[in-house]
């Protein structure tokens, strides 16, 4: 790589940084409880001056907004990588993060762990390993017939979504209708109220390896979305490479979901951003799909925690945005094959 295209990458990662950070920045001025932009700045600045600070004002930028902030930025970043990695491994515009049935899994274990414990602290191991069971279902599906890996995968993904779906609905059914079944519906409604660096730092692990790994392997999804005979043609290890590109992916989505329920569309939408913007080469369209993402859900936040007094979920208002969003794109593609 010559000078000229080192400094070509360079300018295109910092612009593709540049948004979420922006965005993470200003976040941190908003919200209902009244603090001064001259206060925000001086607490953060406050390690460099020495100067006290209001113990509230603390509490609220640097335990309750910023955690938030973060873990927006993380969560609609991993769903969205998840989302492209998907669309392109399996050349389906129409497949999303949640398409191997993470989301329903991870719906039902986080259900069934709010009735047996009655307590959010085992809402995220629950969430998470059914997320991962759902999929390892979908490779066993996959293994019970002699259809194309691809094809199979994805029916089994309908297939166990659904009657995770169907478990989430018999939980709903059996749940206490004033304790469980409130809280059940709006963990599946997909917020962030409950943000906390703990959160961070755990769920953030995979979060963190499922997006790594995709970002490492994205030049691969070019030559995978090809098929697999031509794939094989120039050396790539279809099966091992298909493999791991589900296994970030599912990390990825899974580590997103236990911390902040169902969230749906950005796993969907965003991708599609991304490729009006960038074109359909993974190589940069999953770092900008990643940015795209993590922009996309704390503004959405944002827009959750300003625009009723009672804050709405956000699964409410990216299928909102979703919705029309995908008219938009139907009348500019005219039907068109993706």
């Amino acid at each position: 790589m010559n000078k000229s295209q080192q400094r070509h990458r360079m300018w295109f990662y910092t612009l593709i940084l540049t948004p979420p950070l922006v965005l993470i920045f200003i976040s941190v001025f908003l919200g209902r409880y009244p603090i001064s932009v001259s206060e925000i700045f001086a607490l953060l600045f406050s390690p460099f001056t020495g100067r006290n600070l209001d113990a509230t004002h603390l509490s609220v930028i640097m335990y309750v907004r910023l955690p938030r902030v973060l873990l927006g930025a993380m969560v609609g970043g991993s769903l969205a990588v998840s989302g492209a990695a998907f669309q392109g491994l399996f050349r389906n515009p129409l497949v999303s993060s949640g398409m191997l049935g993470v989301s329903s899994g991870a719906g039902f274990g986080a259900a069934l762990a709010l009735i047996l414990f009655k307590d959010f602290f085992y809402v995220y191991p629950f969430a998470f390993g059914f997320g991962l069971m759902a999929v390892f279902l979908c490779f066993f599906i996959g293994r019970m017939t002699a259809s194309t890996q691809s094809i199979t995968l994805v029916l089994g993904g309908v297939i166990v979504g659904s009657i995770f779906s169907a478990l989430i609905s018999f939980l709903k059914y059996v749940a206490d209708p004033f304790d469980e079944l409130p809280a059940i519906v709006f963990w599946l409604m997909g917020s962030l109220t409950r943000a906390e660096y703990s959160q961070i730092l755990t769920a953030g692990i995979p979060m963190v390896l499922g997006s790594g790994g995709l970002m490492v392997i994205r030049w691969r999804l070019n030559v995978l979305a090809m098929g697999d005979k031509e794939a094989q043609s120039l050396g790539i290890r279809v099966n091992i490479d298909r493999f791991f590109i589900i296994a970030c992916a599912t990390l990825a989505t899974a580590g997103a979901v236990c911390v902040s329920g169902v969230i749906g569309w950005v796993g969907l939408v965003v991708p599609h951003m991304g490729r009006m913007i960038i074109g359909n080469n993974n190589r940069d369209l999953i770092p900008v799909t990643f940015s795209m993402g993590a922009t996309f859900l704390v503004l959405v936040d944002d827009i959750s925690r300003l625009i009723t007094s009672s804050e709405m979920p956000l699964g409410i208002l990216t299928a909102l945005i979703g919705g029309p969003f995908f008219i938009y794109l139907l009348k500019q593609t005219k039907g068109r094959e993706w």
